[in-house]
């Protein structure tokens, strides 16, 4: 099956999903640069290996663009915060998750690291998180609330998985929620629309990375 998206396509495809949602769409925030955090949701090679059970087609697409907005957080200063959904390797902590999918992103392993081309910088945070959410279980919100963070950028993937529920959760703690909808990736487009549809009515800001970038 064909991508719904390349980086060829991205930026004339964002203008028709920011359309889409532009009735509900209406929480229109404007970012701090001096209290912002960037967040990378899962860039693993786990899920960007066209190999991979769980390979997600959007998301090579928005490497360029996470590319841009890592550089401009990394040059202004402010955090770059990277998650890894990892489980041990004989499943301990698997949970429902052993049963719901198929394959398992093994802790310690190559394919469980963030890709290439986003490595982290040593120093920069790496959240392991064993659910779909970046805040379940983790030391996330301690690491933002001692940064003084307030305005937190979500990218990454998957749009309506991992995405989605970090930024409900980060909303649920008041942080003000920016998602770029070209920074984060599905593996069909009708996903990725129908989060960037549920997050804009009650729970973010959903905008393009330039407009962030203008910010920096």
């Amino acid at each position: 099956m064909l991508p719904y998206v390349t980086a060829d396509t991205l930026a004339a495809r964002t203008p028709a999903w920011l359309d889409r949602i532009a009735p509900f769409n209406t929480h229109r925030l404007e970012l701090n640069r001096d209290r912002a955090a960037l967040l990378v949701v899962d860039m693993q090679n786990f899920f960007l290996d066209p190999a991979s059970l769980t390979f997600t087609c959007g998301g090579p697409a928005i490497i360029p663009n996470l590319q841009k907005l890592v550089s401009a957080f990394r040059a202004a200063g402010r955090p770059v915060i990277y998650t890894r959904h990892v489980h041990h390797p004989d499943g301990l902590d698997a949970g429902i998750m052993g049963w719901w999918w198929e394959g398992m992103c093994r802790e310690g392993y190559p394919e469980s690291e963030v890709c290439p081309e986003l490595a982290p910088r040593p120093g920069e945070k790496q959240v392991l998180k064993h659910r779909y959410s970046s805040f379940y279980h983790t030391d996330l919100d301690t690491v933002l609330r001692a940064l003084k963070v307030e305005d937190l950028v979500v990218t990454g993937i998957m749009t309506n998985m991992c995405c989605e529920s970090t930024a409900r959760d980060a909303y649920y703690r008041d942080y003000r929620v920016f998602f770029p909808a070209d920074a984060t990736g599905s593996i069909c487009e009708e996903m990725h629309v129908a989060s960037l549809l549920n997050l804009a009515f009650g729970f973010a800001w959903v905008c393009a990375a330039e407009d962030l970038l203008r910010k920096m």
